[in-house]
């Protein structure tokens, strides 16, 4: 297969990079990872000023990855041989800078997060760093240092945050998945803005070593990917506490908030078409939309999609998650965001941008005693939730309930950020797993989409039934001309 014209069809329009596509490609000699490489190389010169990239690996150290991938004894040995992939720029890889997002923070890292460092031990070939909402902090993806990035879909429209670099990199065909983080729905929001599929693991079994944290108790690693079977591809590849720490003396490091992977409960052990199951949805007077009718729909739709695949909804009592959604950034939690990055946000003001100044720096006004009654809240809603994973199998939420113009997020910026956390805050603090998947298209052109919730170690189920809720909702991969 040749790729002589990739300079103007586009990579986006000339091959399906998932990760089950480029294997089989791989497989049958169609193409090799210097021919890979070479389209995107020549894809990015269109990508310059997209408000994606914080860094790009120079070309002909991508060309280089490639020739010694090419060149391995035992190809089969790597489970992402020459599968290009992106990682926000709040993750450190050793020699590279790291910013979160603003230009006068960055550093060169001396090491690598132990998750990306088993994505190159398994083969795959980093493209570059991510934009991102500064400091991670934010759901709209467009506070940053660096050229605002914008919807796949529609430029006047938020690419969704704080992930927004790393959702893109996949929506648009750069690379075939992305190492994002989610603390609040960062994993999730720019995922159902693109259309493309967002893995929130449970809290701790992706090592957060290495990162510049937003909420250290709370941050997770996530995965963008274009189809549900891909995330569970790399979740399967780094998941763990055992992870090699790449640095430049080897050693193996963890993290305090690291924790084994373990057994999923019997009723979440797997899941195939036609088996039934039960969801729980929120009640209709608790569902929150924002007058985006298009959006409702689609959600009510997906439902129906669920049973059709032999689910059946239950409504819920949303009360509790709302909640705990109210802790993360209007109660203690905030706090932690000082303590990552708070002296430098004091010595340099100006170089951060304004509103999430304004967050970090409201953490002074928090006490002691607020965080002992913030933890005391999260443990009561768990138990008061609890019984309810015994009745459903997992929760059916919108991704969002809508989304905003960038001028809009510009000129109601903390209100319209909250309203987009209001499915997506609570997970992290009550221990919860999550996927948001695309879900259709509004009449304007824009994406949906859902998010399925359960308790911890459930990911390989809620993939199981992402695989198969998927193309029932939405063929189109991402923004990209492939489908399923």
């Amino acid at each position: 297969m040749s790729f002589d014209g990739f300079s103007n069809e586009g990579l986006a329009k000339s091959i399906s990079l998932t990760i089950s596509s480029l294997k089989q490609s791989y497989t049958a000699d169609e193409i090799s990872p210097i021919d890979v490489v070479t389209a995107i190389i020549e894809e990015l010169k269109s990508h310059r000023d997209d408000g994606i990239w914080t860094y790009r690996v120079p070309p002909e150290e991508l060309r280089s990855r490639a020739t010694t991938l090419q060149n391995h004894p035992s190809p089969e040995q790597l489970p992402l041989w020459g599968i290009p992939f992106s990682v926000k720029d709040c993750i450190d890889i050793a020699g590279l800078p790291t910013s979160a997002g603003c230009p006068e923070f960055a550093y060169t890292a001396e090491r690598t997060n132990p998750v990306v460092q088993k994505l190159l031990d398994a083969g795959a070939m980093l493209i570059g760093k991510t934009n991102l909402d500064q400091f991670a902090t934010g759901l709209v993806g467009i506070r940053t240092g660096y050229d605002r990035p914008h919807n796949a879909f529609d430029a006047n429209y938020i690419p969704g945050g704080s992930s927004s670099g790393a959702a893109l990199s996949v929506a648009l065909g750069l690379v075939s998945f992305a190492v994002g983080t989610d603390t609040g729905g960062s994993g999730r929001v720019p995922a159902g803005f693109n259309n493309i599929v967002g893995l929130k693991p449970t809290r701790g079994v992706l090592s957060t070593a290495h990162t510049v944290e937003a909420c250290k108790t709370l941050d997770c690693l996530s995965i963008f990917s274009l189809t549900a079977r891909d995330a569970q591809t790399v979740f399967d590849i780094v998941k763990g506490v055992n992870a090699k720490g790449g640095n430049k003396k080897g050693s193996n490091l963890s993290h305090p908030f690291s924790r084994p992977v373990e057994k999923p409960t019997a009723r979440r052990a797997g899941y195939q078409q036609g088996q039934s199951f039960c969801f729980g949805v929120p009640q209709p007077r608790q569902r929150a939309f924002f007058g985006n009718a298009g959006a409702k729909e689609n959600y009510e739709e997906a439902i129906k999609a669920l049973e059709q695949l032999g689910g059946t909804s239950v409504e819920i009592d949303y009360r509790p998650f709302l909640e705990a959604n109210e802790l993360l950034f209007n109660g203690p939690w905030v706090a932690e965001r000082y303590a990552s990055v708070g002296a430098f946000v004091e010595k340099h003001s100006a170089d951060v941008f304004p509103i999430t100044r304004e967050i970090i720096l409201s953490a002074k006004e928090r006490t002691a005693v607020e965080a002992f009654e913030g933890f005391y809240s999260v443990e009561r809603l768990k138990h008061s939730t609890q019984p309810l994973w015994e009745e459903i199998d997992f929760l059916v939420v919108p991704t969002t309930g809508t989304i905003y113009r960038i001028e809009e997020v510009e000129a109601d910026p903390l209100r319209l950020n909250a309203n987009l956390g209001y499915y997506t805050n609570f997970v992290n603090l009550l221990d919860l797993c999550a996927i948001a998947l695309p879900n259709g298209f509004q009449t304007n052109g824009l994406p949906t989409g859902i998010t399925f919730i359960a308790p911890p170690h459930s990911e390989s189920y809620l993939v199981d039934i992402g695989a198969a809720f998927h193309p029932a909702r939405c063929r189109q991969l991402g923004a990209t001309a492939f489908k399923l």
